[in-house]
């Protein structure tokens, strides 16, 4: 596979959501306790909450695809700071731990690249992943929740040394 990297949110939106309570539309954020029943996957540390942590639940505007493909997202970050994911060519926890993911490969343009798009368990996203960014009109990688569709992670090449 190509070396990768999964890209969480920016921090400044991480602190920003925390410091307003509000989301990128102005919405309130909910505050959530994690359950038992999981599914509250962070995505400034690309980790599940533990049990008993408070999550903030908003809504984020993904930052590509632009035009027709654009969209925002339900996303959930950890109430209190926590460390933003910084790993190459390693799968974001929140991926692997997640029952059923969409991986979505967009071009340059922002276009969807439909015969690149598959639905597999988090677990068995790296045939798929590496689909997509081994062919040269992928430009970058949404992976979402196949249920919901929320965003899970961003995911780029690393460039090549010169």
């Amino acid at each position: 596979m190509p070396a990768f990297r999964c890209i969480a949110i920016k921090t400044e939106i991480a602190d920003r959501f925390r410091r307003t309570g509000r989301d990128d539309n102005g919405n309130a954020l909910r505050r959530v306790t994690v359950t038992e029943a999981g599914g509250f996957p962070c995505r400034h540390c690309l980790r599940n909450g533990s049990v008993g942590e408070t999550m903030l639940l908003g809504s984020y505007n993904l930052p590509k695809p632009q035009g027709i493909y654009w969209t925002p997202s339900p996303i959930f970050i950890h109430d209190i700071a926590c460390p933003r994911a910084e790993a190459v060519n390693a799968v974001a926890p929140i991926v692997r731990g997640n029952d059923l993911v969409s991986v979505r490969a967009y071009d340059a343009a922002g276009q969807c690249l439909y015969d690149l798009g598959t639905v597999c368990a988090g677990h068995d996203v790296d045939a798929p992943l590496d689909r997509a960014l081994s062919d040269c009109r992928t430009a970058f990688v949404n992976i979402h929740t196949a249920r919901p569709g929320c965003l899970l992670s961003l995911v780029e090449r690393v460039p090549e040394p010169a």
